[in-house]
């Protein structure tokens, strides 16, 4: 039965599927009774499937570095050997992932992912051999290295909205606002079910349920063949990270990486320093709980003007965003207000992800999306690594309070760096040149 707005012949129909073009969508002004802008995005054929898929396999990048910390720490007791080990997982995802996605972008999603993922999980699977069987420290190290084939799965997301939603940039923002909300719950949601699943069964349950979530995840997400973008013969030589305006862009994610990364550690410490190290956890959780709900009210806006005016607008409210748990901590001390601060400085969190990724989108060379997005990935890895650093840095040798100036002095940088101005015209745009 068509949709009652397709029955006004003043109105196109929601959605029309043709041998030229693959979906149409009408993302035009809403008149009273029509559907709003999720509905409609998810009215397109094949999408619900992708995002089921791509949401299994999501959630457990918010498990395994909680999981595997639980698992050798339980086991081995020695937090240390856990942070090296996971430290290690970390820096090698950094350099293999832009090369994964690479072979995303040239071979196709689906020829790529499956393969990528099934090493990552064996990497897992033999990390929790080697745990339970007393194996020697270095071969945690060798197998939690493996996981790094791990494919960017939000990044093979938003490169299939990208090709279904090609030339309307409305529906586009809805999309990348729905995907950063799926970020931040899944990162939200996954430590928790991590730790829950450790502490209720056994310390390797945590990484052996992601691994099947990794899993099944993928191999639902690659069936949806209808909605692969279509792989490229000719794509652009020149790799993204030296198309025009990439680098400032992933040296601001990098500043937020900082910002995460500096933010869980001394949130942590303040919340042992006021003997409730276990709420630490929830504190955080309403962090990224404020950012998803400011991320799907973003997307079911209408901003006006393009990406690139608004950045700056959103990097500098994160900013002033961010003084407000500096100041919670300093005046008051207490942790309920802390959390209060957390809840809202993380609203500003979501749309400046948003208008990030679509710059990056923006600006990424034609063939290569994937390899654009995991360079921003990349970048906030890298981020998020030397903020746990300098947050662990500042709260050892100054105070936990005084950590909560580092998110505020990365944001801040991050702002610098957007109101660097860039011109347009020299947007890399060439996608004739052969790989």
């Amino acid at each position: 039965m068509p949709h009652p707005a397709s029955e006004d012949p003043r109105r196109p129909p929601l959605f029309t599927v043709t041998a030229d073009t693959l979906v149409a969508v009408d993302f035009g002004p809403r008149t009273a009774g029509e559907p709003g802008p999720y509905r409609r995005l998810f009215a397109l054929p094949g999408t619900r499937a992708f995002t089921v898929g791509n949401l299994l396999a999501r959630l457990p990048m918010g498990m395994f570095t909680v999981s595997a910390v639980l698992m050798i720490a339980g086991t081995r007791g020695s937090y240390a050997l856990a942070g090296a080990v996971t430290a290690t997982g970390l820096a090698a995802t950094a350099v293999v992932a832009p090369w994964t996605a690479r072979l995303v972008d040239r071979y196709g999603q689906a020829r790529i992912a499956v393969p990528a993922t099934l090493l990552a999980a064996l990497g897992s699977l033999a990390l929790v051999l080697c745990v339970r069987s007393g194996a020697p420290a270095w071969t945690l190290f060798v197998a939690y290295t493996a996981t790094a084939t791990t494919p960017n799965t939000g990044g093979m997301s938003r490169a299939r909205w990208a090709h279904l939603l090609a030339g309307k940039p409305e529906a586009l923002h809805t999309a990348n606002s729905f995907e950063q909300a799926a970020d931040e719950f899944c990162f939200m949601l996954g430590p928790v079910l991590a730790a829950l699943l450790c502490g209720a069964f056994f310390p390797e349950a945590g990484t052996l349920a992601g691994v099947a979530l990794l899993v099944s995840g993928i191999l639902l997400f690659a069936a949806q063949r209808s909605t692969e973008p279509p792989v490229r013969d000719r794509v652009a030589a020149r790799t993204p990270l030296r198309a025009p305006g990439m680098p400032p862009l992933l040296a601001i994610c990098c500043a937020m990486g900082t910002v995460f990364g500096a933010m869980e550690v001394v949130t942590i410490a303040f919340a042992d320093a006021q003997g409730h190290r276990s709420a630490a956890g929830v504190v955080l959780a309403l962090q990224a709980a404020g950012s998803c709900a400011a991320g799907l009210l973003y997307g079911a806006a209408r901003p006006k003007g393009p990406a690139g005016h608004r950045h700056p607008w959103c990097v500098a409210a994160m900013t002033a965003l961010l003084t407000l748990p500096l100041l919670a901590a300093s005046l008051t001390g207490s942790l309920l207000v802390l959390a209060g601060a957390l809840l809202v400085a993380g609203m500003a969190t979501a749309p400046t992800m948003i208008t990030g990724m679509a710059l990056i989108q923006e600006r990424t060379p034609e063939g290569r999306l994937n390899e654009g997005m995991t360079l921003a990935v990349t970048g906030l890895l890298g981020g998020i690594a030397c903020g746990s650093a300098v947050g662990g840095w500042t709260v050892e040798h100054v105070s936990a309070t005084a950590g909560y100036g580092v998110p505020v002095a990365a944001a801040a940088a991050a702002l610098m760096i957007a109101l660097r101005p860039f011109d347009p015209s020299n947007r890399f745009t060439d996608s004739s040149a052969p790989h």
